[in-house]
C-alpha cells in the first residue's frame, strides 16, 4: 500500500443482494446451488474427512508457499490464516527461526494434530490458535507476514478477510494468498466423469458460499479490499509418477463418496449417491492409467501491507 496506508473497507457493491430463486424459477440444480451459496455464510466444502486431511499433510513451504519463501527473513513473525494440521506453517516457523510463528484455524481437531506436527519435530517458535479469518484475535500490526493458503476460495467475502490480514500485519509487512483455480486444472487421460467432477464440485463450493476459481481473482480481490502495491505469480502441482497419482486420485474417490463434499452434493440436489461413486470409479481409472498426468494452477499475491 502507499505510503504506509491499511486497506480501506471492501467495497459493499461488489457483493450484490443473492438472487431469488423457488419452483419455476427455470434454474438448473447448479445454479440453485449457486444462488444459495450467496445467501449463506460459507462452508469448507471439504471437510475434514481423513482423505482431506491426508492431501493436506502432503503439502509444505516448499511445494505450496515456494514464492513467499524468498521474501522471508530470520526473525520474522508470521501469521498463518487457515493452517489446518500445520506443515506448512511449520515449515515457515523453522525458516524464520527464532521468530514467532502462529496458525490459526476455525476446526479445534485439525490443531491439535498440528500442535503434536510441532512437538514431535521439535520446532518450539510456531503456536495454534482457534479462531476465523473474518475476526482476527491480534492487534492492528501485530505480525511481519501474514499468510493463507487455499483459504479465500472458501470464504463469502475475501476482500473482507483480506483487509482483517492486512489490519494485524505490520505497514510495510506483506500479507500473502495462494489459491487454486479448479478450472485451469487439466489432466489426462481425459474421462467425461471427470468433466463432471469438475461441474459438481464447483457447485458445490459456491453453494457453500464460496469461489472455486480463486485463483484468477486474487489481484482483483486485494485491489477491492484496498492494496496498492500487489505482486502478483502463479505456479501448479503436477500429479505424474505413479506415487502421485495414487495420493491424489485416492484422496478424490474418498472426498466424493464419503466426505462433506459428497453430502452436501446430496443435500443441494447437484449430485446423486449413483453418480458420486461413478465419479470415483473415474477417479480410480485415472490414478491407474500409466500415463496419467494432473496440473493444478494456483494464483498468488503478495501484497504489501
Amino acid at each position: 500500500m502507499s505510503e504506509g496506508a491499511k486497506p480501506g473497507k471492501a467495497n459493499p457493491e461488489a457483493h450484490p443482494e443473492p438472487l431469488v430463486h423457488g419452483e419455476g424459477s427455470g434454474l438448473s440444480a447448479t445454479a440453485e446451488a449457486e444462488a444459495a451459496g450467496r445467501s449463506q455464510g460459507a462452508v469448507y466444502t471439504h471437510g475434514h474427512h481423513a482423505s482431506v486431511l491426508r492431501a493436506h499433510r502432503w503439502r509444505t513451504a516448499a511445494n505450496s508457499a515456494a514464492y513467499l519463501l524468498k521474501r522471508l527473513h530470520t526473525g520474522d513473525s508470521i501469521l498463518d490464516v487457515g493452517c489446518g494440521p500445520g506443515t506448512i506453517t511449520v515449515d515457515l516457523a523453522r525458516t524464520v527461526s527464532p521468530g514467532r510463528v502462529v496458525g490459526v484455524d476455525a476446526e479445534p481437531a485439525v490443531l491439535e494434530e498440528a500442535r503434536s506436527l510441532a512437538a514431535s519435530l521439535r520446532v518450539d517458535n510456531v503456536e495454534f490458535h482457534e479462531g476465523r479469518a473474518e475476526s482476527l484475535r491480534y492487534d492492528d500490526g501485530s505480525f511481519d507476514v501474514v499468510h493463507a493458503h487455499q483459504l479465500l476460495q472458501h470464504v463469502p467475502e475475501p476482500a473482507v478477510v483480506l483487509e482483517e490480514m492486512g489490519r494485524v500485519c505490520r505497514s510495510g509487512g506483506i500479507v500473502a494468498a495462494r489459491d487454486a483455480d479448479y478450472h485451469s486444472m487439466v489432466w489426462w487421460p481425459e474421462d467425461p466423469l471427470l468433466d463432471r467432477w469438475l461441474a459438481v464440485y464447483s457447485a458445490v463450493a459456491r453453494g457453500n458460499g464460496g469461489e472455486p476459481d480463486a485463483g484468477r481473482h486474487l489481484r482483483s480481490w486485494a485491489e477491492e479490499a484496498g492494496y496498492a502495491n500487489i505482486e502478483c505469480s502463479a505456479s501448479a502441482w503436477c500429479f505424474a509418477t505413479d506415487e502421485e497419482r495414487a495420493q491424489w486420485s485416492d484422496s478424490w474417490a474418498e472426498r466424493v463418496t464419503e466426505s462433506a463434499l459428497a453430502r452436501r452434493a446430496v443435500e443441494l440436489e447437484v449430485a446423486g449417491k449413483e453418480e458420486l461413486h461413478a465419479i470415483a470409479s473415474a477417479w480410480r481409472r485415472w490414478g491407474a492409467a500409466t500415463d496419467g498426468w494432473f496440473a493444478l494452477v494456483h494464483g498468488e499475491i503478495l501484497c504489501e501491507a
